[in-house]
């Protein structure tokens, strides 16, 4: 028997072990997956995107394919916007789907993504929802934020100072019966019309170059206090530059996906962990 099929791929530098696996046979328990995350002693990588059919989980989906999506600590995750924008283009490289416009199952409900020429993806991402107020704290400071659901729980904090100056190398303190599941925290300037600058601090991972369904939710969060529910911006992140569009009951998430690596993962190396 062969090793297990990967690829290694990244959307503005948030980066993801893909591991095709359509009847769902891999066993993903969460040391082997943290396990794979890891710089060390595996490929290294923020979360692991499992491309498999929704049948081979059991679960529904209008589409005919299932992200599953992991965090580096190997626990699931409802929805990665990065993510998806890599499994959607590894869908169309590896001629597993046809069209360029297709729909994507995931934890978080369906979302359908549009594949441009250019690989870039934009993404439905579905609603976001501001669900109320909480505060974090980094080190002796703390902030106020804006909790917003998108899929997946954030707490968007504006800040007067420079976010570069955050250190973000520890779990910021949160608000654990607010958000019970653990919770994604954005630090954000606004830096011009039209333009945020955020870091993130993932849930189950620690800070990462990007978050999807971050800069959906500090678009969200920004679009709210300024007393209105649509609107678009340009989120900037430390591994690049995204556009989010928020509409009535939908927001769009468009940005860069790059396929790095492909390759087969030992399997003595599997077995072990």
């Amino acid at each position: 028997m062969g090793g297990i099929e990967f690829r290694k791929g990244h959307g503005t530098q948030n980066d993801f072990v893909v591991l095709p696996d359509a009847a769902g046979r891999l066993d993903l328990t969460p040391t082997r997956v943290a396990a794979l995350c890891d710089r060390r002693q595996g490929l290294g990588a923020d979360g692991v995107l499992r491309v498999t059919r929704p049948a081979a989980l059991g679960v529904e989906s209008a589409g005919e394919w299932f992200m599953d999506y992991r965090n580096a600590d190997g626990s699931l995750a409802e929805m990665c916007g990065n993510g998806v924008r890599v499994f959607a283009r590894y869908l169309v490289d590896a001629g597993l789907v046809t069209a360029t416009e297709f729909v994507v199952g995931s934890r978080a409900g369906d979302r359908r993504v549009l594949v441009h020429p250019d690989r870039s993806v934009t993404v439905h991402m579905g609603e976001s929802r501001i669900v109320g107020s909480s505060v974090t704290a980094v080190g002796d400071n703390e902030f106020s934020g804006v909790a917003v659901d998108v899929g997946n729980p954030h707490l968007v904090s504006f800040m007067d100072t420079e976010v570069a100056g955050l250190d973000l190398r520890e779990q910021p303190v949160f608000d654990r019966d607010f958000f019970p599941e653990g919770v994604n925290l954005e630090f954000v300037n606004s830096v011009g019309e039209g333009m945020l600058r955020m870091r993130v601090y993932e849930r189950g991972v620690g800070e990462t170059r990007s978050c999807g369904t971050g800069t959906v939710a500090v678009v969200a969060a920004a679009l709210h206090l300024r007393g209105t529910d649509t609107g678009r911006c340009t989120v900037e992140v430390p591994g690049g530059v995204v556009e989010v569009a928020v509409e009535t009951g939908v927001a769009t998430l468009t940005g860069p996906a790059e396929m790095v690596a492909r390759g087969e993962l030992d399997e003595a190396w599997w077995a072990a962990h």
